[in-house]
C-alpha cells in the first residue's frame, strides 16, 4: 500500500521561511513526488513536482523562485523549502504520486495531478504576523 505522511508545519511570519518533509511508504513505481496545498475552502492546487532525477521538476507560477523541492537518495522522501512566505501560500499541503515526468507540466502548462490513491493527512502551513 502507497501511503505518505507530510510532516514540518507551522506558524511562521510573512518573509520568514519553513521546511516541510514528505516520507512516502510503499511501491512508488518510478513515479515523482508532488507537493499540493489547500487553502481554506478551496480545492487541491499543485505546488511542486521532483521525477526520477533531480533536475526533473516543477513550480507554480505562484511559488517559483521561493520554494525549493528536493528528494533523498533513497527517492522516498521529498522536501520542500519554502522562502519568502506570503499570507497566500497558507493552507494545508500535501504530498502525493504524480505522474512523470515533472518538467512536462511546466512546458505543456498542465498542473500535475495526484495519479494515486487517497490524499494524507497533510501538514498544516499558516503565515500571519
Amino acid at each position: 500500500q502507497l501511503t505518505f505522511v507530510e510532516s514540518g508545519g507551522g506558524l511562521v511570519q510573512p518573509g520568514g521561511s519553513l521546511k516541510i518533509s514528505c516520507e512516502v511508504s510503499g511501491e512508488l513505481d518510478s513515479g515523482a513526488i508532488g507537493w499540493f496545498r489547500q487553502a481554506p475552502g478551496k480545492g487541491h492546487e499543485a505546488v511542486s513536482c521532483i521525477g526520477n532525477s533531480d533536475d526533473d521538476t516543477y513550480y507554480s507560477d505562484s511559488v517559483k523562485g521561493r520554494f525549493a523541492i528536493a528528494r533523498d537518495s533513497s527517492r522516498k522522501t521529498a522536501t520542500l523549502q519554502m522562502n519568502s512566505l506570503q499570507t497566500e501560500d497558507t493552507g494545508t499541503y500535501y504530498c502525493a504520486r504524480i505522474n512523470p515526468p515533472c518538467r512536462w507540466y511546466g512546458i505543456t502548462g498542465t498542473p500535475p495531478r495526484k495519479s494515486f490513491g487517497d490524499w494524507g493527512q497533510g501538514t498544516q502551513v499558516i503565515i500571519s504576523s
